[in-house]
């Protein structure tokens, strides 16, 4: 195996900023503070931990199940299980490399069901615009249910001037990028659009698919169950029980867009928790604890799941 220091830098950059963080975010807590967070864990209702972490694995189950849809439509019949087990290795190897899981899956599908590496990649692509669409509807809605307390939070750090000068550039922007798009021959241009064009006949398969109502029903249950599996959490902790359920979606967008952020959003997960519930009054030792009990236990079942998948991968298919 030869070393790629591009892929060392994908997974050293993402994880020592996790740890900056991490770091930043304890530093700022007193030792009576500390002593708090760790009173949260200690004294956590774990009922509500562990029922979070079984509504997670219908998450994963659904997004396995979506997977077949697509697959069948392209020709291709895989067994459930290899599916299940090519996501949840998926999972964990996005912990390492941000978006290497989308590969493996391809790879993994390639490997034991036969299905040509750019087809399978092609599916989780448009899973993937799928997904990006569904996560829009939660931040417009979000938006929305929350307009004052959002609008107040910009105004209180930008002012107007200055929100009017960004939206200022980013028209120019817009416009430059649209003339680029059009008329453009450069090859990075035509590359983006190829690109760009896969995706649209990504999404042209779904909407011709004969079972597009159910792959789409899935793919609204994923997000459900992602948005269940952070909801019953905050009843962990008495501080935390109490909030709105828009309140609760807010969290749930702002620790959605961490995961992204750092290698399975270590670091930037629970503080982006902290800092949300923070606007709405939640004490900041109270809202670490509970991003950190979130991400702690979602995160040790994604390990779990992904080595035990990787361990009956090669069981099931010893043929």
């Amino acid at each position: 195996m030869t070393f790629s220091f591009k892929k060392f830098l994908k997974t050293t950059i993402p994880l020592l900023i996790g740890i900056g963080l991490i770091y930043y975010q304890f530093s700022s807590f007193n030792e009576e503070e500390l002593e708090r967070i760790k009173g949260y864990f200690k004294n956590a209702n774990y009922f509500y931990v562990f029922l979070s972490i079984f509504i997670s694995l219908f998450g994963y189950w659904s997004r396995a199940y979506r997977w077949k849809y697509s697959l069948n439509h392209l020709g291709y019949e895989p067994k459930f299980h290899n599916s299940f087990f090519a996501v949840s290795i998926s999972y964990l190897l996005n912990l390492t490399i941000p978006r290497s899981g989308e590969i493996s899956r391809a790879v993994l599908l390639k490997k034991y069901e036969g299905v040509p590496f750019d087809k399978g990649f092609g599916t989780i692509v448009a899973e993937r615009v799928v997904d990006f669409l569904i996560f829009l509807l939660f931040v417009i809605t979000a938006f929305f249910l929350q307009f004052e307390k959002i609008s107040a939070f910009i105004f209180s750090h930008v002012s107007p001037n200055k929100i009017i000068v960004l939206l200022g550039i980013g028209f120019v922007g817009l416009l430059f990028f649209l003339f680029l798009w059009r008329w453009a021959k450069w090859p990075i241009i035509l590359k983006i659009k190829s690109k760009f064009n896969g995706l649209t006949e990504g999404m042209t398969s779904i909407l011709k698919m004969k079972t597009k109502w159910k792959y789409l029903a899935h793919s609204f249950f994923i997000w459900f169950s992602y948005l269940m599996m952070f909801y019953v959490c905050i009843f962990s902790i008495p501080e935390t029980a109490n909030i709105s359920f828009d309140i609760v979606i807010m969290g749930f967008i702002f620790g959605t867009l961490a995961v992204g952020f750092t290698n399975g959003g270590i670091g930037a997960f629970p503080i982006s928790i902290a800092k949300v519930l923070l606007l709405y009054g939640i004490a900041e030792d109270a809202g670490t604890a509970l991003g950190w009990i979130i991400w702690t236990s979602q995160t040790l079942l994604t390990i779990v799941l992904g080595l035990t998948s990787y361990l009956l991968l090669n069981i099931f298919n010893k043929n």
